[in-house]
Parts: structure tokens; sequence; C-alpha cells
């Protein structure tokens, strides 16, 4: 008898440690993770990096001497006004639960960033730390369709567009895909924003430019970039920035992220190769625009698979890129005649597409949790497609609408005079000597 009560009591001594250890377990798990939070601060910065100084410069060299301030003061303001309207709406109406409307859209609960505290987690590192990552994107993607109007377009008509369309286009498509909305409940792949930042800006970008129509002189006047040492300098900006884009999308300091900033450097630098060749071969010299515009392309359509696909798959969708990029700035622009000034459509808009369709054809279920094509799972591509179509109509009938009410409250573009002298002078009374 007394071993039986022996043995019952170490039982049962076996099971509160056992308890005490699942407890212990689950309150780890809801705990700070110090090492997931240094990188995702790391990631945060690196990707306001991209937009400033980055984006500012590397536009700002591509557009003629009279435009650089305007150009740069685009994304600069750009910045600013996203950063307010996201802590006032955007974020809520990305991230909180929309109730009966949660496949389109988040709700309001969280208007102002109400319900953040110190103490608020996501995962293992503070809201507050994923709510500013998650801001840093909706900085980025509506400054990157103002190439697509440079030189052309009213300052406070930016505004008024950019403003409206991050909180009625950009967070509505982030929260289908990343905040529980139907595209990310249907299996649409995307790691770090090829449908929801690049396909977005792409499709606005060519609205945006359609509905502006040309630049003056466009094209038998010369538009040839002014300073292509400032447009390096940022294009190297947002290839290190895309460090914190891909490689922070893995949401902590893991396995993941250190794939995701393997593929990413191998499809960028695939990708500007492929172009620079590609240019070489049919223009008889690689240009400096050309490289640069090669591995923007190539981070782009890298973008979606970046969490999926192996260092293989990286070096064909950076192939894919440089070419299908290339082709879309080079030939179709010129096919279609219409004056994208600064490819956002050539090179976000197709470099997004190729992406979101190669991350359903070379996803590895052993890396990202789900197989593509060549694993046996076709279905996956079909999905991509499903994908890209929602975002690709959604956008630009939500994109033209906005653009018209804009041109009736203060008008789209500017005068001819104006554009004439050069928008940094006509808009902000500056210029560089």
């Amino acid at each position: 008898m007394s071993c039986l009560i022996r043995n019952l009591g170490l039982l049962g001594l076996a099971a509160l440690m056992l308890m005490a250890g699942a407890d212990a377990a689950l309150a780890q798990e809801a705990t700070l993770d110090t090492g997931d939070t240094a990188w995702m601060l790391t990631s945060t910065a690196l990707v306001l990096l991209m937009t400033i100084p980055g984006l500012a410069l590397f536009y700002a060299g591509m557009v003629r001497h009279k435009n650089i301030l305007a150009t740069a003061m685009q994304s600069f303001a750009t910045c600013c006004l996203m950063t307010v309207l996201w802590m006032v709406a955007g974020y809520s109406l990305a991230f909180s639960d929309g109730g009966a409307l949660n496949d389109y859209v988040g709700g309001l609960s969280n208007l102002f960033l109400k319900d953040l505290s110190v103490d608020s987690m996501s995962g293992t590192i503070p809201e507050s730390v994923f709510m500013t990552f998650q801001m840093t994107f909706a900085i980025i993607t509506p400054a990157l369709i103002t190439g697509a109007f440079a030189d052309r377009m009213k300052f406070s008509a930016m505004l008024l567009f950019l403003g409206a369309w991050m909180l009625l286009v950009y967070a509505p498509i982030c929260h289908w895909v990343w905040g529980g909305g139907f595209l990310g409940g249907d299996g649409v792949l995307d790691f770090a924003g090829g449908t929801v930042v690049h396909i977005n800006a792409g499709i606005a970008g060519l609205v945006a430019c359609i509905v502006l129509g040309k630049r003056r002189g466009y094209p038998t006047e010369n538009m040839a970039p002014a300073n292509l040492t400032l447009s390096v300098i940022g294009a190297s900006l947002l290839w290190v920035g895309w460090f914190g884009f891909n490689a922070g999308s893995a949401v902590g300091a893991n396995g993941a992220a250190g794939m995701a900033m393997t593929v990413t450097q191998i499809a960028t630098a695939t990708a500007a190769l492929t172009w620079m060749f590609l240019e070489w071969i049919l223009r008889k010299k690689p240009s400096v625009l050309g490289i640069v515009s090669g591995a923007v392309g190539g981070l782009v359509a890298i973008t979606p698979a970046s969490g999926f696909v192996d260092p293989m798959g990286a070096l064909f969708i950076g192939i894919a890129a440089g070419a299908g990029c290339y082709w879309g700035a080079v030939w179709l622009k010129r096919k279609l005649g219409y004056d994208d000034s600064l490819d956002v459509f050539g090179v976000h808009g197709i470099g997004g597409i190729i992406g979101a369709i190669l991350t359903g054809v070379f996803a590895v279920e052993a890396i990202g949790g789900t197989p593509g094509l060549l694993e046996g799972n076709p279905g996956q591509v079909w999905i991509q497609f499903y994908g890209i179509l929602a975002t690709v109509i959604y956008c630009a009938i939500a994109s033209f609408i906005l653009l018209k009410i804009v041109d009736v409250i203060v008008g789209l573009r500017v005068d001819e005079e104006s554009e004439v002298v050069g928008l940094d002078q006509s808009l902000h009374g500056e210029t560089l000597h």
C-alpha cells in the first residue's frame, strides 16, 4: 500500500510539473522576443530608408533638371502624409476586424491607434513595432506611383489623390492579403507585397499617367535624366533597404528571414545583369539607367516570392524579371503610346505580376509551407492569377474614380507655362543652379 501511495504521489508530482511546463511554454510564447524585436526595429528603419532618401533620389535623378526638387519633394511629402493617415485610420482599416465586411476591409475600432499601448503585442514583437513596420509599406507604395506622372501633376492634386488612394485602395487590398481578408484566406501567396505594393502601385501609376496625358513635348523632346548619379545612389539605397522589406516580412529573426535575404540578393543581381546584357545586345551599349532599372525589377519580382522559394527559384525569377521589365519599359510603353515617366508600370506593375505568377511556380513547401507547380501543385498558379486579377480590377477602377474626383476639386495638371518652366520653380519657388 505504501508503495502504491508513493507511486501515486510521484505521478501527481510529474503531472504538476508537466502542467507547469506547459504554462511556462504558453507564457514564453506570449512574451516579447528581444531578438525578433531588434530585427524588426532594424527592418522598419531599412524600409523607411527605401523612400527617404532611396526613392526620392532614384526618381529625382531620372527627371529633367527643372523638376529634380519637385520630384524629391513628392517622396518626402508623401512620407509625411501617409504617416499621419496611417495613424489616423489606415492601420485600423488594414489590420482591424471588419466584422461582416472583414473579407474586404478592416474596421474602425483602432482609429488614431487608440488601442495601442506599450504592452500591446503582435506575436513576439510589440504591436507598435509591427504597426510602424507596416506604416513604412503604406508610405512607399503611394510614393512609387509619383514616378508615373512626374513633371506634370499639381502638388495639391498629388496630396489629395495619394491620401485618398492609400485609405481607399491600399488599406483594403492590404487587408485582403495580410489582414484577414479574402485573398489571404483563399491561399494567395504574397510574402512581402507583390500584389499589395507593386502591382497595386503599377496599375495606379498606369491609370494616372493615362488620365493626365503625356508630358508636353513627349516623345519628340529630349527627356533624358538630369543626374544618373543620384539615381544610382537611390537604387543602391533601395537595394539595401529591400532586405528590411523582404526579410523583415518574416516578422522575426529566424530562418525564413535568412532565406528571404538570400533569394532577394540573388534575384536582384540576376535581373540587373539580364537587363544589362539584353540592352547591350539590342542597343550595343549597357547603360547605367538600364542596370539600376533591372535591379529594381528584380527586387520587385522577388518580393512576393521571397518567403516561399529557394535560391534556384530566385535565379529564374531574376532572369524573368530582367527580361520582362525591360520589355515593359522599353517596348510595351512605346507600342501602346502612354507616357509613364519613370516606368512605374513597366517595372513595378510588370515585375510584380511576373513575381506573383512565378511564386506559384517555384514555391517550395519546405520553405513556405505551400508547394508550387514544380512540386505538383499547379493550382497555386491559378490562385496567384486570381489574386493579381482582383488587385488589378479594383485598383484600376478605384484609382480612375479618385483621379476624376480630384480633377473636379482642384484640377490634376499644372498649366502649360508651369510645365515648361519646371515644377521646381512654378510649384515650390526653388531652383537648382
